[in-house]
């Protein structure tokens, strides 16, 4: 299951993404309209370009993929939609695997990409307990994939240069039944990692290696 982070068209509903939806641990925003960079490339709209990339590229490996939205509803889905959809999949299932595709809007200076894991969360809705090994051997994997496919460094101003990082807050992990992790794949607001995130040589780089590491994932 591949999770494009965003949707083009949340900035035209903020109502609707601004509702708080329960995310076990407290309620957050339904979804946000994510990033972009300086010259106006959005982060919704990156998203979808490399899952389109990813999924091609999964395909190639053998795997059947689906994807949470391909920008053909209005808005959304919310986070705990997105998560139900990966739960569910398979015909009730769940994926073998998840993979939330991003990119990050922090401070100028800060590089490179990031795998965001699980932690272990039990309240409310959310028991990740299941879910954490399984999603750390899963960003592990994509990690170094990603950095050998595209060069990437890991992030210089989180994870402590592993390229990983565990939060506890994100309403698409805390209610995942399957494994699932969050691929930062840069910076949007650095103009050297804009750089790269905008151009599609690179993008297809990023598609690739996230690949290979949920083939090496799912292979063993």
């Amino acid at each position: 299951m591949i999770d494009p982070g965003h949707n083009p068209g949340n900035f035209r509903h903020p109502d609707e993404i601004n509702k708080q939806v329960d995310i076990g641990t407290n309620r957050k925003e339904c979804d946000t309209t994510g990033t972009s960079t300086r010259d106006g490339y959005a982060e919704a709209a990156f998203t979808l370009d490399v899952s389109h990339r990813l999924r091609d590229a999964l395909r190639r490996l053998g795997a059947t993929v689906e994807l949470t939205h391909d920008a053909d509803r209005p808005f959304g889905p919310c986070i705990d939609e997105r998560a139900r959809i990966g739960n569910l999949a398979g015909g009730g299932k769940g994926a073998d695997a998840v993979v939330s595709v991003h990119a990050d809007g922090s401070a100028v200076g800060n590089r490179g990409h990031h795998v965001i894991l699980p932690g272990l969360v039990k309240e409310g809705a959310a028991d990740t307990a299941p879910i954490v090994a399984p999603s750390r051997r899963l960003g592990e994997r994509i990690e170094a994939e990603f950095a050998r496919a595209t060069g990437s460094a890991p992030a210089n101003y989180l994870g402590g240069g592993t390229g990983l990082d565990v939060r506890k807050d994100l309403g698409g992990l805390n209610l995942s039944t399957v494994p699932k992790v969050f691929v930062e794949c840069g910076n949007m607001q650095d103009p050297k990692d804009a750089a790269l995130l905008s151009d599609a040589a690179w993008r297809q780089k990023a598609a690739q290696g996230i690949a290979n590491g949920v083939g090496t994932y799912l292979l063993g």
